[in-house]
């Protein structure tokens, strides 16, 4: 089964499924089903389908609109699935697989991007990190759920427009579930491929982390407060007069150019000695300020997600 939640696209969405839907009816196809998702947000969508699924359906599996995979992506899967399941004494929850850069060339901005998001000091562990083997994680991504783990915990929190993925995961956790990742299969993901919309990505992902944190302060990473620590240290050292304040902005420019250099020599592309430290600084500065951010207020439906 193929269920589409559709929350009010107007990009023919609605009518492309539905040409679908009469061009390959029949036993010998999956069955389309397409659902209207008049709240809009994924989370929403997800329950909507948790709870309109047959009961013999046993796992979900998440797609969305700028991701591919190969034909045999649900096969390998339940693969996993087994794999993991096999690795671990308790009940599992989910098994995540590893994100990696689409083929689709989209301009050296999606290449800043794509190279801030593979190093560690754009995500220290996350999501989109590189991995290369079978491991439990507490960050899966585009995860295949076990349908009675997920109603054992009620589904996604809906009040989260983002980040809901990282909140149900706690939940899970907490509930006595394993949560694992596995290198295969893939899934090519379109990230951003503008400035602007890096920007919002980074201050809508740090924004939804607070509120995250606030509801499970275990998962905060000492990592994620960095450049808040590095720039309070950098003004109380100015304000104090002491003569070599510039040090810790000057290590982390030499860092950048550093990280801009080797990518610009592994990919040959010079521009990345300017468009990849621009990248880490400008995911460093949203983030931070997401942070702060999620402190003061609610939460809404982000422009470019809508």
């Amino acid at each position: 089964m193929i269920l589409v939640l559709d929350g009010g696209s107007t990009d023919d969405t609605v009518a492309k499924v539905e040409a679908l839907m009469d061009r390959f009816s029949g036993p010998e196809f999956p069955t389309l089903q397409l659902m209207k998702n008049p709240e809009r947000t994924v989370p929403h969508a997800r329950n909507l389908a948790l709870e309109h699924l047959p009961k013999s359906v046993k796992f979900l599996v998440e797609m969305i609109g700028h991701a591919e995979v190969q034909s045999d992506h649900l096969a390998k899967r339940l693969d996993s699935w087994d794999r993991c399941a096999s690795m671990t004494t308790l009940p599992l929850g989910g098994v995540g697989v590893r994100v990696v850069a689409s083929e689709r060339e989209d301009g050296p901005v999606s290449r800043w991007i794509e190279s801030v998001l593979a190093s560690k000091f754009g995500q220290s562990g996350g999501q989109f990190s590189p991995f290369s083997q079978t491991e439990p994680t507490d960050v899966p991504a585009f995860v295949m759920h076990e349908r009675s783990a997920l109603e054992a915990v009620s589904g996604w929190d809906a009040s989260f427009v983002t980040s809901q993925d990282s909140e149900l995961s706690m939940r899970l956790l907490k509930s006595g579930y394993a949560l694992y990742r596995t290198p295969e299969p893939t899934i090519a993901m379109h990230k951003r491929a503008t400035l602007g919309q890096w920007w919002r990505m980074g201050h809508r992902y740090g924004f939804w982390r607070t509120k995250v944190l606030m509801r499970h302060p275990r998962r905060a990473k000492w990592q994620e407060f960095l450049p808040w620590f590095g720039l309070l240290a950098t003004l109380g050292l100015f304000l104090n007069g002491v003569e070599f304040w510039w040090a810790l902005p000057s290590a982390y420019g030499g860092l950048l150019m550093v990280l801009a250099s080797r990518n610009a020599f592994a990919h040959r592309s010079f521009s990345s000695l300017f468009g990849v430290p621009l990248c880490f600084v400008m995911l460093h500065t949203s983030f931070s300020i997401g942070l702060l951010d999620g402190l003061f207020r609610k939460g809404r439906l982000p422009r470019d997600r809508g």
